[in-house]
């Protein structure tokens, strides 16, 4: 009969189970912090009405802040200044409910001056800047 026995040598294995738990708790921990989707800034772009209908009340109530490529400032189509800007922008709003408005920047800018603009409109209580591209006017 082929039977060995050992008498006092044991054999001693790691026992690895903790280290399986302690591994999963950290698998679990870093996938509950780490944001799924990155959220950047939301921007609005004004919708184009459908071709053949006039503008409405709410339309025309749309502001918007254009920047020439001199770094003058309008707003719809009234000029104004830097200096002016946040004032203007309080005394517009005063009365709406809805507090936003669009900005268009000439294309040869830098965006440091649509920057400046944005913080000016922010600092004012503006709660949405959107943003007006050539194409979204040519109602692409």
């Amino acid at each position: 009969m082929g039977m060995s026995v050992k008498i006092g040598a044991e054999m001693s294995e790691p026992n690895v189970v903790p280290f399986i738990d302690v591994l999963l708790v950290l698998l679990i921990i870093f996938m509950v912090i780490t944001p799924l989707t990155p959220k950047g800034l939301e921007a609005l772009i004004p919708q184009p009405a459908p071709p053949g209908q006039k503008q409405t009340a709410s339309d025309q109530r749309t502001v918007v802040i254009s920047i020439n490529r001199d770094q003058s400032l309008m707003i719809n189509q009234e000029p104004t200044d830097e200096m002016q800007l946040g004032g203007r922008l309080e005394e517009i709003f005063k009365t709406r409910a809805e507090r936003v408005v669009f900005v268009k920047g000439d294309p040869d800018l830098e965006f440091q001056s649509v920057a400046r603009v944005i913080d000016i409109a922010k600092g004012a209580g503006i709660d949405k800047v959107g943003l007006m591209t050539a194409k979204v006017e040519a109602g692409e």
